[in-house]
């Protein structure tokens, strides 16, 4: 005979009323648990030394200040008349006047001309959307995994370019670097006076720039990284206990290698010699004549 069943079921267990005092002690405990452990996983700051990036061709893919230029071009930010102005002043500077200390100091003084009348804050807006629209996707990933690998030991990252500084932090901001070190533009009440502050940061100036620097910040330099792809950059490359080469040019890379530095070339192929020329062509060229190069190509198309 089949054993009767139980007419009634068991009363459900009422759940246990919790103790919020000790669970929030436990959440507690947990959460200092987890930042001990991200405290210990982090990399110690190492403040004596650090790493300095030229950009054009070394951070970036062609220079800077072209796109910028034809970026700002488009958005008729200056006029084809303004850029050809500067560009024949830096011309001539370049081929015929060098010896003449007059016309060195009016084409230095124009080199940024076009940039005077408008604000800082409307070249670092047009700035950004440049940045997003022609050099974000110029980046070269094996440049920038290099910065972040200095990063990554607790050093600090600066971008030394002749570019405008304004342009030089938005780079530096975008790759989550330390800052920048660039070209100056006299600005007053926020409005740019189209006058440099000092010289262009190219060549010695940038050796100079990194040494006021480094003085600042307390910087071993027999302890910092330098990176660039110019034999123009030497007075900074010699400055630091670590050289290295980025996609150099034909004069750096001779000497990268007679001196034992490291070399690391991101270009392949006819991609590497036509950036090469590129570089060539640009290195040391003034704001005034890429700009100028810039509004000729689009009125030509």
């Amino acid at each position: 005979m089949t054993p009767q069943r139980r007419s009634s079921k068991a009363a459900p267990r009422r759940p246990s009323v919790p103790d919020l005092r000790s669970r929030s002690a436990l959440a507690g405990e947990a959460s200092a648990a987890a930042a001990e452990v991200e405290s210990s996983l982090a990399t110690p700051p190492d403040p004596t030394s650090a790493a300095f990036f030229d950009v054009d061709n070394t951070v970036m893919q062609g220079a800077s200040i072209f796109h910028l230029a034809r970026g700002l071009y488009r958005r008729e930010f200056f006029t084809t008349r303004d850029i050809l102005g500067a560009a024949w002043k830096q011309a001539y500077f370049r081929f015929a006047g060098v010896e003449d200390p007059e016309h060195v100091a009016e084409a230095r003084a124009s080199a940024l001309a076009f940039i005077a009348g408008h604000t800082v804050a409307e070249l670092e807006s047009l700035g950004e959307e440049i940045f997003d629209e022609a050099m974000a996707h110029r980046i070269w990933p094996g440049t920038r995994a290099l910065a972040q690998l200095h990063l990554d030991q607790g050093q600090r990252v600066w971008l030394v370019t002749a570019a405008p500084v304004e342009i030089a932090s938005i780079i530096a901001r975008r790759l989550g670097l330390t800052g920048a070190l660039g070209t100056v533009s006299e600005h007053v009440d926020g409005v740019y006076t189209g006058r440099l502050v000092g010289e262009m940061l190219h060549g010695p100036a940038k050796a100079e720039a990194v040494l006021s620097l480094a003085e600042r910040e307390g910087l071993d330099l027999a302890r910092c990284s330098a990176y660039s792809d110019s034999f123009n950059d030497l007075p900074m490359l010699s400055l630091v206990g670590d050289p290295v080469v980025i996609n150099p040019d034909t004069r750096l890379r001779e000497h990268a290698r007679a001196q034992g530095w490291r070399i690391r070339d991101y270009r392949t192929g006819r991609k590497a010699a036509r950036a090469g020329l590129l570089g060539a062509g640009l290195a040391g060229a003034a704001t005034g004549g890429v700009a100028a190069a810039a509004a000729i190509r689009r009125k030509v198309r």
